[in-house]
């Protein structure tokens, strides 16, 4: 470009409630002047997509005119400039990646490094070298690289077996990362000879494409915008903000952005969204709204009226640092005092486990819907990453409640998914037995009994009148119309529609498109068999590894149930009660940033790594509010510790009415456990103004489903006994008269005639674990 696009800004602050009355705003202005038809809506990241296209097809036009907007991710619509430069080029599916870039390590001619070797043996490692490489694409880091110039572990006479040698870990962490950047340069070049783009190098790609203008690519592109409207503008990178100046060479540029809101682009690229603006090549935006008076405006914000939630105090101390400016009153003596007052105020809730933190969560859920008869969709509970999505799904059901997930729930956690696997997995034994020509072939061993005889269990389970026969029914020579062949004959979706709540039979639907989708690639692709053992091997490696949000350029919108994400899918939402799990010291901030590829340590000396390593004190201030210039420690560990309170501040701001940080005892076993909770919560406890309230615990509590029912049930014995305990170790004094009416209750209910057997074992059971009797875990 010859010279940097123009345009306006306008930034506001993160604890503000206008994000979207700005963006709603914005929106008319352009759509006045140029028509809805014309106006692109560019986000980041697609996450909260469906909200912002909603609250823009409420807004009213001067003359009436209803509009129908143009809302699309800057990768969503990156992709389709790609398809239209070259509609025949594909873009790589995750299933399709995970099993050409495991060919490319089997292949490669270079020695793995000692070092990798090893760590190849932990659970997660293909999905952390998986992230390392697309983020490495995303941002067109590698071996030539110019920020990578020290010394390689061959240069240095260094290899990675001399590790454990007491080599400087430095070098051996140079070693494995050109070998990682090595592997990735040849599974490029291998997509480049299939013809296939992978959905990182999207985005780089079409800003070569559109600079260049090649074919007159950006002509067709732009011609029909004559404006762009980009939000979420904090969280652009360096290559989304050149895609963004090529794009509107020619068309108006408006911008939103907020201030201390950016949680990814300060990953890979460190400074706040104003500095980073000023010093930006390929865009001239006049800023709007810039206040150097940070701490004022916020307060001003604060007295603005009883419609500012009570937790938005806290969302603006975690954001910033500012901590509120109480009323004041006069003491006795003339003084100006604010003991008593309070800025802001936001719910705790404290268990015993983790698990029993998200019955706690469930339990409140339901007293909310029943004091407000708010939807289940009017609530949000934010996990710290997509890993623990689905367990705390499969939590809350327990519990009676309905979910719905951000984004695509993993294949492991899909009952239909499972299904098909099952039948994957045992005509693929079929087929090796019949090419074996011997009914034990080449499993025969006990273990692999086992595991295929808890396959037909599981088909057992599921389908009525199963049989081998059935399977052999089911086998066709084409293995997609096999599958196709078991849904039909067995009924499958029929079946999902009458077992499972609406929300939960669309994902399970999902689940079995994908499967159909990976069986038809596997006829159609070289990379593996077009058989049952080719479907097997694919499928088993997707639902391992399988973690689509990796790179996903669409999200579904969650509907008709409690919402699950991870808490930076939230930074678009609203919902009218937010719970945010695991507000634990080791999770918030944390010790392992980044990658668990390598030690934190090492990272610093990683220039070429491609997220933010080496920061001092000083950026570390200049990229978060609370920082501080002049700060101790290692500032590695400031700056993204930093990150993670960004992160809470974003999940507590998504709640309108009621925001709960939730946290869970640790401990080793027995009754010897203390409460971790994050350090964040206890400086909001120790911060005049703010206060943390403790949810409700003395309110009836309420369960619902068979199953949650009985285990709490199951609790109060052992349960019980440890308050009595714990009021005792710590010289207090426990009510003896309310415990033995307790346990009185419980005895009555034991001798009714109606009470399960089993039941009242257990409950005998769990009085014997907590007087040590038995030994056992949560």
């Amino acid at each position: 470009m010859d010279s940097p696009a123009t345009g306006v800004c306008t930034l506001l602050y993160a604890a503000d409630d206008g994000l979207f009355d700005a963006i709603a705003d914005a929106y008319v202005d352009l759509v006045e002047a140029h028509g809805a038809q014309n106006v692109l809506v560019l986000k980041r990241h697609p996450a909260g997509l469906e909200s912002v296209r909603t609250i823009l097809s409420a807004v009213e036009t001067a003359d009436g005119t209803p509009v129908s907007p143009r809302v699309e991710s800057l990768p969503e619509h990156a992709s389709k400039v790609i398809e239209e430069y070259d509609p025949t080029l594909e873009r790589l599916e995750y299933e399709e990646r995970i099993e050409l870039i495991s060919l490319v390590i089997e292949g490669a001619s270079r020695e793995m490094p000692a070092y990798l070797e090893h760590a190849s043996d932990r659970e997660g490692f293909t999905r952390d070298v998986g992230r390392l490489l697309l983020e490495a694409t995303r941002q067109r880091v590698g071996l030539e690289d110019p920020t990578s110039d020290g010394p390689t572990a061959a240069e240095s006479g260094t290899t990675g077996e001399s590790a454990a040698a007491g080599t400087a870990p430095e070098h051996v962490a140079t070693d494995c990362l050109a070998y990682l950047y090595a592997i990735n340069d040849r599974f490029h070049d291998e997509l480049a000879d299939r013809g296939y783009v992978e959905r990182a190098a999207v985005i780089p790609r079409a800003v070569d494409l559109l600079e260049d203008n090649v074919d007159g690519l950006r002509d067709r592109v732009t011609a029909g915008i004559d404006a762009v409207l980009a939000i979420e503008l904090e969280e652009y990178r360096a290559l989304d903000r050149r895609y963004l100046a090529t794009l509107t060479a020619d068309a108006d540029l408006v911008c939103v952005g907020e201030r201390d809101a950016s949680i990814e682009r300060t990953r890979v690229e460190p400074g706040c969204i104003e500095d980073l603006l000023e010093s930006e090549p390929y865009l001239d935006l006049e800023l709007e709204g810039h206040d150097s008076n940070r701490a004022d405006d916020y307060r001003s914000n604060t007295r603005q009226g009883e419609s500012t939630p009570s937790h938005r105090a806290v969302t603006r101390f975690l954001a910033t640092g500012d901590a509120p400016r109480a009323p004041t009153l006069e003491d006795g003596d003339g003084a100006r005092s604010t003991r008593g007052k309070t800025a802001g105020r936001i719910r705790r809730i404290r268990a015993r486990t983790s698990r029993r933190q998200v019955d706690a969560v469930a339990r409140e859920v339901q007293s909310l819907r029943e004091r407000h008869d708010w939807p289940f969709d009017a609530f949000a509970v934010a996990v710290p990453s997509i890993e623990r999505v689905p367990e705390t799904r499969r939590r809350l059901r327990d519990a009676g409640l309905p979910t719905a997930t951000i984004g695509t729930p993993a294949l492991a956690e899909n009952p239909a998914v499972g299904e098909l696997y099952a039948v994957v997995r045992l005509q693929a034994h079929r087929a090796r037995t019949r090419h074996a020509g011997h009914a034990g072939g080449p499993e025969s061993d006990e273990s692999v009994h086992d595991c295929l005889e808890a396959h037909r269990d599981r088909l057992r389970a599921r389908v009525d009148g199963f049989s081998p026969e059935l399977l052999e029914r089911c086998r066709e020579p084409s293995v997609s119309r096999s599958i196709d062949r078991w849904i039909e004959a067995t009924d499958l979706k029929g079946r999902i529609a009458t077992a499972e709540e609406w929300v939960d039979a669309r994902e399970q639907y999902d689940g079995v498109r994908r499967v159909r989708d990976i069986a038809r690639f596997v006829e159609e692709t070289d990379l593996v068999g077009p058989d049952w053992e080719g479907l097997e091997r694919m499928l088993e490696r997707t639902i391992r590894y399988d973690a689509p949000y990796a790179h996903a350029v669409e999200t579904s919108p969650p509907t008709g149930g409690v919402t699950v994400c991870p808490v930076g899918d939230l930074k678009y939402e609203r919902r009218r009660a937010v719970f945010v799990l695991d507000v634990i010291d080791a999770v918030y901030p944390g010790e392992q940033f980044l990658t668990q590829l390598f030690p934190s340590a090492w990272l610093g000396e990683l220039l070429a790594f491609p997220a933010v390593t080496d920061p001092d004190h000083e950026t570390v201030a200049d990229t978060f509010g609370p920082a501080d210039a002049d700060g101790t420690g290692d500032p590695f560990v400031a700056y993204h510790a930093e990150r993670a309170r960004r992160r809470l501040a974003l999940a507590t701001r998504a709640a309108t009415d009621a925001c709960y940080l939730c946290s869970y005892e640790r401990g080793h076993g027995g009754l010897a456990r203390s409460y971790d909770e994050s350090r964040y919560l206890k400086q909001l406890a120790a911060t005049p103004g703010l206060e943390l309230v403790d949810a409700d615990a003395g309110s009836p509590a309420r369960y619902t489903g068979e199953a949650r029912a009985l285990e709490a049930i199951l609790e109060q014995p052992r349960g019980e006994l440890e308050r009595v305990l714990r009021e005792a170790s710590t010289g207090g004094s426990a009510d003896l008269a309310e415990t033995e009416a307790l346990f009185q209750e419980i005895a009555l209910v034991l001798e009714a005639g109606d009470v399960d057997d089993d039941l009242r074992d257990a409950v005998h059971a769990q009085f014997e674990f907590a007087a040590g009797e038995v030994a056992g875990r949560d």
